[in-house]
């Protein structure tokens, strides 16, 4: 196959590296020349300078044809857009990554089907590492409808513990990733700034738990 992947993120160069390995063709995108430069003696892909969510670019890129475009850059808008310019040039699979949870609806509704959500992979990945760990885990991957998701917390949780959160009732706290460490949690277990919580949530309890932990100032910023 031959891809195409906007990003030279660290994400993005693993995903080229591992796609190379696997014998497919590369085109990477990204608008500092000299990052292009430093991987041009890494990476055996094409290299593309200039701004990925243009047509002229993604034309470009595209060529006589390509199967697939990644958008892997470390911003939820610009994803979005160069998968959107990217199916009116022509290519006919589109993969944008998504960080935050309320720009998914936004991609539901404009067709983008196919998404990559690092921070609940990432989450769903954790917790059946702790689960095959302990005896007595929950099996979460038996719960339907709930999703395994991850919140940070900030300096306002320091020292708090799970319980003093008041969660919604539709939720279970499973675990923290905290720096290397992944732990499972408790109601007793005490926070701290950075930490990753992960957490069971029911589709209906999702929107409060966005409010509580990616306020509005956040989103916006």
């Amino acid at each position: 196959m031959r891809i195409v992947i906007v990003g030279a993120s660290r994400f993005g160069v693993a995903t080229a590296e591992r796609l190379i390995e696997a014998g497919h063709e590369v085109v990477l995108i990204d608008h500092d020349g000299d990052r292009l430069s430093a991987l041009s003696e890494e990476l055996d892909a094409g290299l593309l300078e200039g701004d990925g969510s243009l047509p002229s670019v993604l034309r470009n890129a595209y060529g006589d044809g390509a199967d697939a475009l990644v958008a892997l850059t470390n911003v939820d808008d610009v994803n979005i857009l160069a998968a959107l310019v990217g199916q009116s040039v022509g290519f006919e699979r589109v993969v944008p990554q998504i960080v935050r949870r309320e720009l998914l609806a936004v991609c539901d509704a404009l067709g983008l089907e196919n998404l990559i959500t690092p921070h609940a992979t990432v989450a769903r990945s954790i917790v059946h590492t702790l689960e095959t760990r302990h005896d007595a885990s929950l099996d979460l991957r038996s719960h339907q409808g709930f999703d395994v998701l991850g919140y940070p917390m900030s300096e306002d949780h320091e020292g708090m513990t799970v319980n003093d959160l008041d969660l919604p009732k539709a939720t279970r706290v499973i675990a923290l990733t905290r720096g290397e460490e992944n732990r499972l949690a408790t109601g007793d277990t005490k926070l701290k700034a950075k930490d990753v919580l992960i957490v069971a949530v029911a589709p209906e309890a999702q929107d409060e738990m966005d409010a509580m932990f990616w306020p509005e100032s956040e989103e916006d910023g």
